[in-house]
């Protein structure tokens, strides 16, 4: 229906324009055209400069007219370049098209021998249709891509706004997990291990030791279920650590660990000196974590930890000997303080020392187990930020880049918008400039027209003459009869540049004037 719509416009201009010609040509001046046309409207759509390429041979076949130079389908040919700026995306093809039009169009002019009126409307009007058109196509073109790249990248915004507010949801649950399995995880333990030290108490009657047994099973039983909590809230990634101090020094994590029957020595080296909160707390879950796998791994072993401050970091060293041989103790094993199977207490104590720029190693000792972790004095947020957060990826996001290309397109087509316009009403400006030039010096005055007189020679009546001759004589004055035998020259009777005005004839037989005619414009 567009397509038909479209047609109908260009067939009603050019209907109008037959109607008005004084001796029409109904198939060449109309019906031809009109097929083109009819073929050209469709194929446009999948082959716009194809379409355009047709339009143009409509127009250039109006430079034949004898009288009429603007052809009525300049119009039609307005509005497929103006489709091929729409859906074309490289400029290159379609500037090569506007060079084969033109270059027909002037062979045209040159094969039939056209005036010079030809000439500016197959120089500048043609062009004109071709170009600025297109250039607002390909302006109408670009600003569709900036609005789409607008929107693509209000859509990508949305997603990841949506992606940080689930990735700030699982460092929570991650946060929660991992205080879960350093705290109470660690409380659990100390009391199951009390609880089984209380059994082996010679003082105990047989149902304390089974009250205690119920306990220690109980105990054994939420640390399971802890586990189980802290298996569903880690994730794969790790979240930010909680800034806030430790609840407690080193030495009062010690004393209540050797208060539940754990044999611990604690060492301290070099000066005493504030640590940053999340340091400080790294350092307690280090040990914490130690000697909760101490307890786990080897019951009745003895755990040294040595703290050692140096110049800008501190080593934390906790090392257990190993277990003493011996049948185990009656009841339930001690509980596990973190999660079962898969080291995960290690390895989020490893990703917490790595957080603030530390290292962690952790591997067996003469029958026992050592961890050795190196804390930085001061945290390097560079690396809290690429191992805690997530960050963007290196360079401009491709969203990003693909809004910026398409502002740029629609900068360029913008400027090139306004610039061929300029540009053409400077060679417009040009052209008129040049055929007023040459309107006005042919100009021969009323005064020496009547002063030319009939057998005169012709030198003398040359004093008289303007500098050249008129060249844009009207087909129908060219017309007029002419004495037999002589060759005449044309001027025009006055410089008026916006309307037609008489044409004196001077007609020369030999060197002499044979006759002078006024004839009407």
């Amino acid at each position: 229906m567009r397509d038909a719509g479209l047609w109908a416009v260009m067939a009603g201009a050019g209907v109008y324009a037959h109607r008005e010609e004084a001796h029409p040509s109904p198939v060449l001046g109309l019906v031809l055209p009109l097929l083109v046309l009819a073929v050209a409207v469709p194929v446009g759509r999948t082959r716009p400069a194809a379409a355009v390429f047709l339009a143009n041979l409509v127009v250039a076949s109006g430079l034949a007219h004898p009288t009429a130079t603007a052809s009525p389908y300049l119009l039609a040919l307005a509005v497929l370049a103006y489709l091929l700026g729409l859906r074309a995306d490289r400029a290159g093809p379609a500037l090569v098209l506007f060079g084969a039009c033109a270059a027909l169009d002037l062979a045209l002019c040159a094969v039939l021998g056209v005036g010079a009126v030809h000439w500016f409307y197959a120089l500048s009007l043609i062009p004109a249709a071709l170009l600025l058109p297109w250039l607002a196509g390909r302006y109408r073109q670009a600003r569709l891509a900036l609005v789409h790249e607008g929107w693509e990248r209000a859509r990508s915004l949305e997603e990841r706004q949506r992606s940080v507010a689930e990735q700030a949801r699982l460092r929570e649950r991650t946060r929660i997990a991992s205080d879960m399995h350093d705290s109470l995880g660690h409380e659990l333990s100390l009391i199951a291990l009390r609880a089984g030290a209380l059994e082996l108490s010679p003082t105990l009657t047989g149902q304390d030791r089974a009250d205690l047994a119920v306990l220690r099973a109980a105990v054994s039983d939420a640390v399971g279920h802890l586990r189980d909590t802290i298996g569903v809230l880690r994730e794969d990634t790790e979240g930010e650590e909680p800034t806030a101090p430790a609840v407690e020094p080193v030495e009062e994590l010690v004393s209540r660990t050797r208060e539940s029957g754990v044999t611990v020595h604690l060492r301290r080296e070099g000066p005493a000196r504030a640590l940053p909160p999340l340091v400080d707390r790294g350092a307690y879950r280090v040990v914490q974590e130690s000697l909760t796998n101490a307890i786990k791994h080897a019951p009745g072993s003895t755990v040294h930890v040595g703290i050692v401050r140096r110049a800008d970091r501190t080593e934390i060293r906790v090392t257990n000997s190993a277990p003493p041989s011996g049948p185990p103790p009656a009841g339930p094993p001690p509980p596990a303080a973190g999660p079962a199977p898969g080291h995960r207490g290690l390895t989020g104590l490893r990703e917490r020392v790595l957080l603030i720029g530390g290292t962690l190693h952790a591997a067996p000792r003469e029958g026992g187990f050592e961890v050795l972790a190196t804390l930085p004095d001061q945290v390097n947020p560079e690396r809290a930020r690429s191992t805690g957060e997530p960050r963007e990826e290196s360079g401009t996001p491709a969203s990003r880049r693909r809004l910026a290309v398409a502002r740029s397109g629609a900068r360029r087509r913008f400027a090139a918008a306004f610039a061929a316009p300029v540009g053409f009403g400077l060679v417009a400006l040009v052209s008129c400039a040049y055929l007023a030039h040459q309107l006005t010096g042919c100009v021969l005055r009323p005064a020496d027209f009547a002063a030319a007189r009939v057998g005169q020679d012709r030198a003398e009546v040359a004093r008289l003459l303007p500098e050249q001759q008129f060249r844009y004589v009207p087909d129908a004055v060219r017309a007029l009869p002419v004495p037999a035998g002589t060759v005449c020259a044309y001027y025009r009777s006055n410089g008026n540049l916006l309307d037609r005005v008489d044409v004196y004839r001077l007609c020369y037989a030999g060197s002499r004037l044979a006759a002078k005619d006024v004839l009407p414009g």
